[in-house]
């Protein structure tokens, strides 16, 4: 019977452990999600709300921004700890502010451009779709990025303000901060590829909760990227390029490595500086390039310029060069929107197979008979 007795206490100590135990732990299901070619930003799945980290905004950056992102219907029901993240934001968005142009792709892309309440120096934008909203009064002139009006802003109150900077020293975005809005740096720019660039429209499929179409959209511009690409390796005619301009007497050329050098490398087409490494711009003497280009076959993006005469009137010594000779420069410069802001600065990132197929196009016109470049246009 006291042996009995003891099974009986035992199990009932050990039952009373176990539901003790059981009620103090809450089980939670947590996924990672994982891009192909971004490496700017990760996001964590859990049961009712997402972490959204921002792991390279700028170059150089030594901090890990957090973000909660939690469902509206479970706001109420979790509790963050506000010391561990750099903001707190209900999902999905419905009140937006960018500050670059090259995030309107991809709120147009998703369908959720509707969502966009405000923008800084709105005449840089070129889509007609967005300009229409901003004609009709829907899309809000904030001033300038280096110093957006808050109190427009403020007046507005959106979920989040999608930034980016240089470095942290942003005194703007700081003041938003501490109005209780929150400010999501994006680092779209600071990848070292044109896919990993286009890869960011799922940053914004994770605020919008539309995940599933931001993968369909960056696998079809995979897809026909790399078919331009594989076209492009069917001629063996490599015409030689030069790229860019001088300012200031210094011309400014692509690294090797760059996005913009691994356009040339995947159209197949032999880029004059493709074996330099290194982060950042080349940056030569006239001399230097004179001497290694002047025979060049094509001069692709020549600066700011928009004209032969525009070039000549710069420097006549630009007008030695072979490909000036030829009319065989082409530049993004002139394609622009209505109030003058350029396609190539805004869609270009998010487009990257568009970039591509101009650039074979221009290069190996035999290649795309019946395609028409979408951002370069011959210098006139």
């Amino acid at each position: 019977m006291k042996f009995k007795l003891l099974l009986l206490t035992v199990f009932i100590v050990f039952s009373s452990c176990k539901n003790e135990s059981t009620s103090k732990i809450k089980v939670e299901t947590q996924t990672k999600s994982t891009f192909k070619y971004a490496k700017g930003f990760n996001v964590s799945y859990f049961d009712n709300y997402k972490i959204l980290e921002i792991k390279n905004p700028w170059p150089k950056a030594d901090k890990i921004y957090k973000y909660a992102l939690v469902e509206k219907s479970a706001l109420a029901t979790i509790t963050f700890n506000k010391d561990e993240f750099d903001g707190i934001i209900t999902i999905p968005i419905e009140k937006i502010v960018v500050t670059s142009t090259t995030h309107i792709p991809a709120l147009e892309l998703l369908n959720v451009e509707t969502s966009l309440v405000g923008f800084p120096e709105r005449d840089y934008i070129s889509s007609e779709k967005t300009r229409l909203r901003i004609d009709n009064g829907f899309i809000r002139e904030l001033g300038k990025n280096e110093g957006i009006n808050t109190e427009v802003l403020l007046d507005l109150n959106p979920d989040v303000v999608i930034g980016y900077g240089i470095d942290g020293n942003n005194k703007t975005f700081e003041t938003i901060k501490k109005s209780n809005i929150p400010v999501i740096y994006n680092g779209d720019w600071v990848e070292t590829s044109a896919l990993a660039k286009a890869e960011w429209i799922k940053f914004f499929g994770v605020l919008y909760n539309k995940e599933k179409q931001a993968d369909s959209i960056f696998n079809t511009i995979e897809k026909n990227y790399n078919e331009a690409k594989q076209l492009a390796l069917k001629t063996t005619h490599r015409p030689t390029i030069l790229v860019g301009a001088m300012h200031k007497d210094i011309w400014y050329l692509p690294n090797g490595t760059s996005p913009e050098a691994q356009f040339l490398k995947d159209a197949n087409i032999n880029y004059l500086w493709s074996e330099t490494t290194g982060s950042g711009s080349l940056s030569l003497n006239f001399e230097t390039v004179f001497t290694k280009a002047l025979h060049a076959d094509i001069w692709l993006s020549p600066s700011y310029y928009t004209s032969l005469e525009a070039l000549e009137k710069a420097s006549e010594h630009y007008t030695k060069f072979d490909a000036f000779q030829n009319k065989n420069i082409y530049t993004f410069s002139t394609t622009t929107g209505e109030t003058g802001g350029v396609l190539y600065y805004e869609l270009g990132t998010a487009r990257p197979d568009l970039v591509l197929k101009d650039i074979i196009k221009i290069c190996h016109p035999e290649l795309l008979e019946n395609y028409k470049p979408y951002f370069f246009k011959p210098l006139k």
